[in-house]
Formats: C-alpha cells, structure tokens, sequence
C-alpha cells in the first residue's frame, strides 16, 4: 500500500471515530450552557456556517444565523426555526464596517452580549485546478479583513463566564506557514510568521499587502507566494496568523473573562465554494467548528484543529 493509500485510509478512520463521537450527548457536567448562551455564526446562511447553526442550536444554544443576503438569511433561520431550533437571522456584511457596527449594537441592545462567535463568512472564486487572481482583494478583504473586523467589535460583547468566551475561525489548511505543501517559498517571512513572540498585526497586514500590490502589478505568481489557490491561501494565512496573535493578545485577562481563540480547517467539503467537488459533507465539516464552541474540558487558545485534532500552523 503507498503512501496515498495509508494516508486515505487513516483519514477514513478518524471520519468513522468522529461519526461516533457525535453520536454521545453531552453530559450533564459538560454542559456549560443553556437556551440563554448566544453564539454568532457569519455567513451561515448555507453550507458549512448553516450546518454549524444547526449543530450548535440542536444542543440548545440560541443561534443568530448572520447572512450578507437577508432573504436566503431568512430562509435558511425559518428552516432551522420550524424544526423547533432557537435561531434568528439578522443581516451582516463583513466587508461593510457600519454593517458590523449595526450587528453589534443589534446585539447588546437585544442580548446584552454572546458567548460564541464562528467566523464562517469567507469567498473562494478558483475551483479544480485553477489559481487565478482576478478576485484577490475580495478575497483578502472577505476572508481575512473581514475576520479580523468582525472579532475586533465584538470582543467587547463577549460575556464573562467561568468557562470562558469563544471565538472559533473557519480557515485552512492551505494557510499553513509551514506546511509541507503550499508554503511560503521566503523563509524570513515564514520566520517572522512563526515567531508569536514578535508576531504582529503589523506583519501580518503588510504580508498581504504586499501580495495585493504584486497582484495589481502582475508579478505575484514569481514572488514565493503558496501555488494552489494562492489568494485563498494567503487570506487563510492571515487568519491562521491572526488567531495565534489575538490568542496571546487575550491571554492575560483575568479568570471570569476569558475569551479563547482558535482556528479550524472543515476540508475539502461538497458545497459551492468548491463547486461540489469536496469529498466531505458539510454536516461531517462543521464537527469541528461545534466541537470547539462547546468544548468544557482544558479549552485550549490559539490552536489550529482539523478532525478535532490539533495540527500545526
């Protein structure tokens, strides 16, 4: 058997082991929260962000199901709210600054605060093996931008408790500073990526910026950057950068107010970011995301997890 072979096969594995996982309820003891803990989830009004709704509201959280588009935002929360799940739309775009500030303010004048935030919302216009750039700055912007704006308001809303406030990121594997594959071909960048100790936002907004002006002047595809689906990978880079620094950032509030950052890679999931071409389900990629909203046992910050396993940056 190769090594494809031996890696298809562990991967299948570990699918079997979560498809159990998910079958145990909670306990009692493990249940920190109840109808009254409000998690977000951003552009969640299909796909992955909708199955992370309705995992995370079928353990009987009230769920706002935040969607750039209000009526498939509507449909998809009337879906979820007819199957007896406590869900609420309201609208958010994440490229759109007064459009997170009017979210937040929805929220602390209808719930005072959230205990939960997914940042799901995310774009990826190439598919198979395309590696176009055309949509760079839509993509970074959506992507990371977005991100980091969204968890920048909202960290205020985030309620005290003694098990903590989470923010949970929808990234990639792509993203990886030092994956085997798809890496930064600069070694300094990935160094000074890698460093948390002098690890800043400044670092990480000049590194993209610096791919956004390579693209206007077309020299981006010969500079080092990551070969498959490049602007994809670095707006994920930025988030999986960006979750390690507000992880640390948030690491010395008192205990009571705590707020745990972590990042997620779903995989290569059938839906229409991948034009249906993924070969998971978005119910199995959402596992992940609901594992670490939840998670009441040793919550860990500033880690990066695929199938509920951490792997590296």
């Amino acid at each position: 058997m190769g090594n494809k072979e031996r890696a298809k096969e562990r991967r299948e594995k570990r699918r079997q082991e979560i498809s159990l996982l998910r079958t145990i309820p909670y306990s009692d003891h493990q249940r920190w929260w109840n109808s009254e803990t409000v998690a977000v989830v951003t552009g969640s009004n299909r796909g992955i962000g909708f199955e992370i709704v309705k995992q995370i509201a079928g353990h009987g959280v009230t769920v706002i199901l935040a969607s750039r588009n209000p009526s498939a935002g509507i449909e998809a929360a009337k879906s979820l709210q007819e199957l007896g799940l406590s869900v609420v739309f309201r609208q958010l775009d994440v490229l759109d600054t007064s459009s997170i500030q009017h979210f937040a303010e929805w929220i602390k004048q209808n719930y005072g605060g959230i205990d939960i935030l997914v940042n799901n919302a995310g774009v990826n216009f190439n598919l198979g093996s395309e590696n176009s750039a055309e949509f760079a700055h839509l993509v970074v912007n959506t992507n990371y931008y977005g991100t980091k704006n969204v968890i920048e308001v909202m960290i205020p809303l985030m309620r005290p408790s003694p098990l903590g406030a989470r923010i949970v990121n929808v990234s990639s594997r792509l993203g990886r500073v030092n994956g085997r594959r798809n890496r930064l071909g600069d070694v300094a960048l990935r160094e000074q990526l890698s460093d948390i100790g002098t690890l800043s936002e400044e670092i990480i907004d000049r590194t993209l910026s610096t791919f956004l002006r390579q693209v206007e002047d077309g020299s981006w595809a010969s500079s080092g950057w990551p070969q498959v689906f490049t602007d994809y990978a670095l707006s994920k880079l930025g988030v999986n950068c960006y979750t390690r620094l507000m992880a640390k950032v948030l690491s010395d509030r008192p205990e009571g107010e705590k707020i745990y950052v972590n990042c997620f890679c779903p995989g290569w999931v059938k839906t229409a970011m991948t034009g249906w071409a993924g070969n998971i389900s978005p119910e199995e990629a959402a596992d992940t995301g609901v594992w670490l909203s939840l998670l009441s046992d040793g919550m860990p910050t500033g880690k990066f997890f695929a199938e509920r396993r951490e792997i590296n940056f």
